[in-house]
């Protein structure tokens, strides 16, 4: 490994694995651990146009379905046979489509159930294996989402994913310390381009109105809370809940009460193009 300059976010030297790392949140943590100096390997079910880059180095790709527990160890065997080793795994591949839980199908519910729970676990086993025979050990850090802790109506099988993946990360956190730690994002609304859809063009300026910090977050805030829990500044953090959701949403009985802060213009707030489910 190369030797550290001091900064506690210089990566250079250290291996990164991100799934779903080709686009949205996961393409934005690939390009921050490029940025970092790490070298970076994404997977996906089909190689985009193009990969991450940033720093002048572009990700490496991998072709993966993480839902299928036969895949994950290759994956995590190309990126370490790539690089040499696997310092930080980050399980960002997930969502979800709104879907009424009354009729929704058992096909639908292990999909979902299968991408954002079941897979992150078969990844970070593979992962742990490789991590835990370095002297430096390594770092997970999964990527949950708000509906976890808030569900709201048409998500009960990715909210009940979500949850379980927050449960999964402190169990984990457990078992593998001190060579492995493992840590969970909570993100909140992220804005993307593919987030229109949610909410529609004019949806985005309600909802900065009804968030503390009045946006909602970008891909960015995401990964710069990914490259603080993977790093030394945060080697003592395992089993945390980083909440990254500028605060989470203002009460509905507050809301009642005080309609104008539904406006995403009444108190300055940036107007948003939609939400997604991570």
């Amino acid at each position: 490994m190369t030797e550290s300059t001091g900064n506690p976010l210089d990566f250079t030297g250290r291996a990164v694995l991100v799934t779903g790392g080709t686009k949205g949140i996961g393409r934005a943590i690939a390009e921050a651990f490029l940025a970092a100096g790490a070298e970076v390997l994404v997977c996906g079910r089909g190689e985009p146009a193009a990969l991450p880059s940033a720093g002048g180095r572009t990700a490496a790709f991998h072709t993966c379905d993480v839902r299928d527990p036969a895949q994950a160890a290759p994956l995590v065997d190309a990126a370490a046979t790539r690089f040499g080793r696997l310092d930080v795994l980050v399980n960002n591949a997930g969502g979800s489509p709104d879907a009424d839980a009354a009729t929704v199908s058992p096909r639908f519910v292990e999909k979902i159930v299968a991408l954002n729970l079941l897979a992150p676990f078969y990844v970070a086993q593979a992962a742990n294996l490789v991590m835990r025979q370095q002297p430096d050990g390594g770092a997970i850090v999964n990527i949950g989402s708000v509906s976890a802790h808030d569900p709201q109506p048409g998500t009960a099988a990715y909210t009940a994913a979500k949850a379980g993946l927050l449960a999964l990360t402190r169990a984990l956190a457990l078992e593998w310390a001190p060579r492995v730690r493992v840590n969970h994002i909570t993100a909140g609304l992220i804005r993307t381009e593919s987030a229109a859809a949610g909410y529609g063009e004019d949806g985005g300026a309600a909802l900065a109105g009804i968030i503390p910090m009045g946006r909602m977050a970008v891909p960015a805030d995401v990964a710069g809370a990914c490259l603080f829990l993977a790093g030394p500044l945060a080697g003592y953090v395992n089993g945390a809940d980083l909440a990254v959701h500028g605060g989470g949403e203002l009460p509905a009985r507050y809301l009642t009460v005080h309609p104008d802060r539904k406006r995403g213009d009444a108190y300055g707030r940036s107007v948003c193009d939609g939400r997604m489910l991570l």
